[in-house]
């Protein structure tokens, strides 16, 4: 029985994908077993303080998943997990699937506004993240929220100090002692059809949306994404962006365990640390977002690191510029893939013997061979050869975004299909150039953000009359955010002014704007709206001035 606002797989679909083993019929923790079965003294996980091997890794997670049962987590509750790039996120997360919990992955800039949003959804039954990060108080923003989701009653802690209402991670473990009876966490496997995570991704609203994946196509995802792009047991995987978005999930923490690789996390995005952690650890597959490849080869001094190991790099999240393609083969000796996804399952890739010019343009083929493809004009017609919008369906899809029923009525098609808001055309090869979206969202540094949530907080500050929020292009992050204001008759607003104001009311930083524009009209369309693409060619225009 599917929990209540997941959309399960329609039947036919779904006996297909089972039949012809399109689906692995694996959950995360038979695959996490199953590489700690193989190779248990292969080293598994290393982060920026500890090193495990597979047999620790195993030794750990039942532990913990033993404990989560102790601590009154059931199969099918929700559970927030917001830790970062450190070891512990891995463990926590395979535990969590062994007593078949639903993992909510949050990243560590998701504020109060998105927490409390997909709390309203899942009705969570447990947090667990650090205390504090970087210069965020994660206790009392999750304390507050308790005040209002009552269900959830359970705060973990990692890598913190005892706190009054807490328990800390690390003595969870201890107190649980060895994984207990052998029947003990077997019984608690969910069956694979079932739902395992929910994924956020940007929603037009401002706030997230709930991306259902369950233990099925998920995998699926995995097995098909890394094939694609050859990840093999002697690799050695390297995570710098967030673990916990989609691209982390199937290109790091699945890709290592589906292949049995050695998994590297990192928590700095500082270019020459993330030299030092390559040359350090020998990686040799480095899965990220162009901004963070565009560091590595603008870095002075790139010479002094010995990355000779580095044999492909992987990007994703946002375009990759031709120019920094090939200062990648140039500068890093290595492989360059350019990658398109999505949390809801789409996936396409270059390859690692596709030529240069296909790999500046394209993001090449789909990952999946028995997912289906397709651009469809204004009219729902398929516009082969023509630019319209990309729509997929097949065994690593999702099949709708939680408790969502109205929005999901508008992003499929009749027929399943799932409707991803991009422009693209695919030729007679199959290959896939992505030349714009459908959708008021700006791709920034690999999160898809909202024009239209940040524009209603702009709208609340007293001085602004009018706001047109846009995506201004950026060499480092693909865009940035710039909003277009005019204000009321004699008002005035400064740029720090409006932020603070912002702040005030929650705004997370991928909300905060970085440039104001301040204009006497908006420019409109035919019908009535703001004319942003006049906006974006006026932008362009600045920028290329300044």
């Amino acid at each position: 029985m599917p929990i209540d606002g997941f959309e399960p797989y329609r039947r036919e679909d779904a006996e297909k994908y089972d039949r012809y083993r399109w689906w692995p019929g694996l959950t995360w923790g038979d695959l996490f077993d199953k590489a700690t079965d193989i190779y248990p003294e292969k080293e598994g996980l290393v982060d920026d303080t500890a090193r495990f091997s597979y047999s620790d890794l195993r030794r750990k997670v039942d532990r913990l998943a033993m404990a989560f049962i102790e601590l009154g987590i059931e199969q099918r509750d929700f559970v927030l997990l917001q830790i970062p790039n450190w070891h512990e996120y891995v463990i926590t997360f395979f535990a969590l699937q062994k007593v078949g919990a639903i993992a909510v992955l949050l990243i560590a800039r998701h504020g109060p506004a998105e927490i409390a949003h997909v709390c309203s959804l899942t009705h969570p039954v447990a947090w667990i993240g650090p205390d504090r990060y970087r210069n965020t108080d994660y206790l009392a923003m999750i304390t507050r929220i308790m005040e209002e989701e009552k269900k959830l009653r359970r705060i973990v802690t990692v890598r913190a100090k005892d706190h009054p209402g807490a328990v800390r991670l690390e003595k969870l473990m201890e107190a649980a002692g060895p994984a207990g009876p052998d029947e003990a966490l077997p019984a608690r496997r969910p069956d694979p059809h079932e739902v395992s995570m929910i994924l956020l991704t940007g929603g037009t609203t401002g706030l997230p949306k709930a991306v259902p994946r369950t233990h099925n196509d998920y995998i699926a995802s995995v097995e098909y994404h890394n094939r694609a792009w050859e990840i093999k047991s002697d690799d050695v995987i390297l995570t710098v962006a967030p673990v916990s978005h989609a691209q982390g999930m199937h290109t790091g923490v699945g890709s290592a365990f589906f292949n049995y690789a050695r998994y590297v996390l990192t928590d700095s995005t500082e270019a020459g640390d993330i030299c030092k952690v390559i040359e350090r650890e020998r990686v040799t597959a480095f899965p990220t977002v162009p901004a963070l490849v565009q560091r590595i080869v603008d870095l002075p001094g790139l010479g002094s690191y010995d990355l000779s190991s580095l044999k492909k790099i992987y990007a994703g999240g946002a375009p990759s510029t031709p120019e920094l393609v090939k200062a990648v083969y140039s500068r890093l000796g290595c492989k360059f893939v350019n990658a398109f996804g999505s949390a809801e399952g789409l996936g396409a890739m270059t390859r690692l013997d596709t030529d240069l010019e296909t790999i500046c343009t394209t993001v090449g083929w789909k990952d999946c061979p028995y997912s289906t493809y397709k651009v469809l004009d204004q009219y729902g017609r398929e516009a082969r050869g023509r630019e319209g919008e990309l729509v997929a369906k097949g065994p690593n899809i999702f099949t709708g975004y939680f408790k969502s029923a109205e929005d999901n009525k508008k992003t499929f098609t009749e027929d399943g299909f799932f409707k991803t808001g991009d422009l693209a055309r695919i030729d007679e090869s199959g290959i896939i150039t992505i030349t714009g979206r459908t959708k008021e969202t700006i791709l920034r540094g690999g999160e898809t953000i909202s024009a239209v949530g940040i524009e209603r907080l702009i709208s609340s500050h007293p001085s602004v009359a009018d706001v047109a929020v846009i995506g201004m292009p950026d060499k480092s992050l693909g865009e940035r955010i710039c909003a277009y204001i005019r204000l009321k008759e004699g008002a005035e607003l400064s740029f720090e002014e409006l932020i603070a104001h912002l702040k005030g009311l929650g705004a997370s930083v991928l909300q905060l704007p970085e440039r104001l524009e301040f204009i006497d009209a908006i420019p409109l369309t035919n019908v009535g709206k703001a004319d942003k693409k006049a906006l974006k060619e006026d932008i362009k225009r600045k920028l290329g001035a300044s």
